[in-house]
This record gives structure tokens, C-alpha cells and sequence, in this order.
């Protein structure tokens, strides 16, 4: 396919500027859960390019994110702050659902984005796949991704700027004759083109090796954003490799996602000056959806508090650049919001004017020389529509992560639970009444930390949006 971008660099976007900073590739995956790769555990499907980076690379088995669903999620890894603070809690809708649930309609372009740091300190940047910041549903006045820092963009329906949108074709289908979900997305930007659905992530694979060649032939270093969405449902695997049920389409699914992004990390690895110069980080945005991915040992799902929903399987991989003796990082506890901080040191790239990070900076745990982890607590807020789901009724609002403990509340500090997670990583065995003073302390720090952030209306939806578990989940 013609690349988009091509033209772009041909008005002379990207300035000539030499620079031996490092390329940092983010690859960011919906709805996968911590337990799908086959490098951490997944035997019911293979993902052999994913697991190769593992291999040759770092896993760490203590990252989380810091929503267990995408808007939010993503607003955090783009800006280390928790989300809270830019008023994105839950995923971005309808304006009208927006509103009732006390969230912005996008993004502020005000936010400390990273990709806006490393574009003023010489990268180019660019952003591919899944947007979900802003620009969605009739919410059709939102900042292009350009505006946010990224000198290119390329995103599927969620999102304003060039799309790539989906086809989708079943088993016995006329080829000549596929179907189109999203087709309402094609109003929210310029520069729209369909693409089968199982080959989506091959067509932004090859927009970011486009732009990455010309950044190159420029002497920029880049920044990418590598955002495929092939694992949230509605599942579209190849019909070559259809299932015949909710799993087994899931399993295609993650499979063609391996192979095709093992294209652009075969192209990095075969490129000395690219692989020795190069940080690619793999995870997910929050945890799977029910009947879908598996969270590994962890309790919980996607929107959920516990692990499942918040455990993130994160791999680094960058032989020049990280320098692991062991390969699974089972010590090290810290966050999305720690990747801003870490990497913008990593880059020498200079941090965001007039704004406080909430992540810390852990540049040797990222790089494989620590295992170290962040200082301070990791707090939790739940989406405020999802005080159940799942056939979970009531669950927790806030919760946070601090050394070996896990602890869950309701708003008030109420219904407390505690977890040992170095003998229970599974969250079965609440030791709450056997810690009284740790309790007390730990549900003063999450009452604190959420009333110290914006509001928005989940106290007064609790209850509200229950759901049934055989509905499909957002």
C-alpha cells in the first residue's frame, strides 16, 4: 500500500538534525491479558517474534498500568500523570455519556505528552494504530493526534487524522463483497483507506517502517507509537485460521498480531544501526476481556482493580541498550507512568515545563541493570461506571500497590483488602483484619490521593452500570 507519509517528509516536515539519541518504539496492545504471550505462559497459541524480543531482551513481571481500561490507560503512558488529573477515567464515548460520567470529551493537548518532549529535543514522532484520547462517536471537535506532539499520524476510527479502517470477511464470504464496522469513523479525519481487519496491523507495521526509513535517511532519531487493537473484540482473525468460538478467535487473532508486527522488529534486528540503537517496549493496556485472553495466575479482568485488570507484560528489547544478565525481572514494581521519566532520561531528552510527573524515573530498571522499584506507592482509581461487571457486584473504587502489598477499598476506605503478593499473587486470601495499622494507613494514602485529583461522578453511579457477563464488553 502507499504509505501516507511519503509526501509528509517530501514538504520537508522533519529538519535536518544529526543525532545519535536513541529510537524508542512503543508497542501498545489492547485488551491483552498479562498471560497471552507464550513467553509468559500462554500454551494455547504461539507468539514466536514477540517471545524472541523476551528472549534476547528483558520481561518484567511486576509492571502495571494505571487504569484497568484504555482512555485512561493510555493517558497515562502518554504522559506520566495519572489520568485522574486530565479528568479521563473510563473510556471515552458518546459526549452525553462523557458528561454523565464526569470525564473531559478528550485529551487536553496541554498535557505533558511525551512524544511532545522528544519532538522539541529532535525525534521525529509518530503515532499508528488505536488512539482512544479524543475524536470518537459524535465526538467529532477533538485535537488532531498532530496536536499533541506527533509530526504524523495514522489511526483507526477513534482518533482525528488519517485512517485506516476495517473490513471484515467470514468464512464462505464473496471477497469482492467484505463488510465494514467504524464505516461513521470515516467523518472524523482526512486520508481515510479500508483494510481487512486480520491484516490491520501489517498496515500501520509498514506506515511505521516508512516513517522510521525517512526519519533515518534524515538523521533524526524517532519516536513510535505502535498501537494495534487486533486483540479487542470484534475478533477478525484470517479466514484461513477462523475458530469457532469467542476463545478461538481470540487465539487467531493474537497469533496474525505476532506475525505481523514481527515484520517491523525483524527490520529493526536486521539493521545493525538499528538494533543497536533502538528500544522497543511491548505491554498492554489493561487487562482481557472475559472469555477472550487469560490474566495469567492473577484474579480479575479488564475494568477491574485486581491484578488481572491492571498487571501489564511488559518486554524490553534493544541489544545496544539493555543490558540484562537475568531475563525475567520478577522484583521490580513500577508503572506506566514511570515510562515518561525513565524514558525522556534514557533520550537526554529535557522533561515537560511547569509539570510534576507522577512516575519516577527508572532508567537502569528498564535497561536491565536494577531491580530496583519505583519509591512511592502506585494508586488505582476504578472507571466510574464499573462498580460491577463480570457478575462482580460492588467492586472496589481505589486501591494502590506498595512493596510486597496490595491493598482495595471503597471511597470512603471501607470494605478494605489486603494481599500479600509475594505469597498470594492470585488475591485469594484477604489478610485485612490481621493488619489493622497497615490498613488504616493504606485506606488514609488512597482517600487521600483520590481526593486530591478531580473528580468525577463514579460515587454517585455505583450500582448504576451494572452489566450482564454475557454481554459484550466495551
Amino acid at each position: 500500500m502507499k504509505p501516507f507519509l511519503t509526501f509528509l517528509f517530501a514538504l520537508g516536515l522533519f529538519g535536518q538534525v544529526h543525532s545519535v539519541k536513541p529510537n524508542i518504539v512503543l508497542v501498545f496492545i489492547d485488551d491483552m491479558g498479562w498471560g497471552d504471550f507464550s513467553c509468559f505462559g500462554n500454551q494455547a497459541a504461539q507468539t514466536p517474534h514477540i517471545d524472541r524480543l523476551a528472549k534476547e531482551g528483558v520481561r518484567f513481571e511486576q509492571f502495571y498500568v494505571n487504569s484497568p481500561i484504555c482512555s485512561p490507560s493510555r493517558t497515562a503512558i502518554s504522559t506520566g500523570q495519572y489520568p485522574q488529573r486530565w479528568r479521563i477515567t473510563s473510556y471515552l464515548a458518546h459526549r452525553d455519556m462523557n458528561k454523565r460520567r464526569g470525564m473531559a470529551q478528550w485529551l487536553d493537548p496541554k498535557a505533558p505528552m511525551l512524544a511532545r518532549s522528544l519532538q522539541r529535543a529532535g525525534y521525529a514522532t509518530g503515532h499508528f494504530g488505536k488512539w482512544h484520547m479524543g475524536g470518537q462517536r459524535n465526538v467529532d471537535d477533538a485535537p488532531p493526534i498532530k496536536a499533541y506532539g506527533f509530526d504524523v499520524s495514522l489511526t483507526n476510527f477513534e482518533g482525528m487524522g488519517p485512517k485506516l479502517l476495517p473490513l471484515t470477511l467470514k468464512p464462505g464470504q464473496d471477497p469482492a463483497k467484505p463488510g465494514r464496522i467504524w464505516a461513521d469513523a470515516q467523518r472524523l479525519g482526512e486520508g481515510v483507506r479500508w483494510m481487512q481487519r486480520s491484516e490491520i496491523t501489517r498496515g500501520f507495521v509498514d506506515e511505521a517502517i516508512s516513517f522510521l526509513d525517512l526519519a533515518v535517511n534524515d538523521g533524526k532519531p524517532f519516536y513510535i507509537n505502535l498501537w494495534p487493537d487486533d486483540v479487542h473484540s470484534p475478533f477478525w482473525p484470517p479466514v484461513a485460521k477462523w475458530g469457532n468460538n469467542k476463545r478461538e478467535l481470540y487465539l487467531s487473532v493474537l497469533e496474525a498480531m505476532d506475525e505481523q508486527l514481527g515484520k517491523l522488529f525483524d527490520y529493526i534486528r536486521d539493521d545493525e544501526s538499528l538494533r543497536d540503537n533502538t528500544l522497543l517496549l511491548v505491554c498492554s493496556d489493561n487487562g482481557p476481556e472475559m472469555g477472550a485472553g487469560v490474566a495469567g495466575p492473577f484474579r480479575g479482568f479488564k475494568t477491574q482493580l485486581y491484578e488481572g485488570g491492571v498487571r501489564s507484560s511488559l518486554i524490553a528489547w534493544g541489544p545496544g541498550l539493555v543490558k540484562a544478565k537475568k531475563r525475567f525481572n520478577r522484583e521490580s514494581v513500577f508503572s506506566a507512568i514511570d515510562l515518561v521519566p525513565t524514558l525522556l532520561d534514557i533520550t537526554g531528552a529535557p522533561h515537560a515545563k511547569n509539570f510534576k510527573y507522577d512516575g519516577e524515573s527508572l532508567p537502569d530498571v528498564l535497561l536491565g541493570k536494577s531491580n530496583a522499584s519505583r519509591k512511592s506507592p502506585i494508586f488505582f482509581r476504578r472507571p466510574p461506571d464499573r462498580d460491577a461487571y463480570y457478575g462482580d457486584n460492588d467492586l472496589p473504587d481505589l486501591a494502590l500497590r506498595d512493596g510486597k502489598w496490595k491493598f482495595l477499598c471503597e471511597y470512603d476506605g471501607s470494605e478494605p483488602e489486603l494481599y500479600d503478593m509475594t505469597k498470594d499473587r492470585g488475591e485469594k486470601n484477604n489478610v485485612a483484619a490481621g493488619y489493622p495499622e497497615l490498613v488504616a494507613r493504606f485506606a488514609k494514602a488512597c482517600i487521600a490521593w483520590h481526593d486530591s485529583l478531580p473528580p468525577d461522578n463514579g460515587p454517585n453511579l455505583k450500582g448504576k452500570f451494572r452489566r450482564n457477563p454475557s454481554k459484550k464488553l466495551k
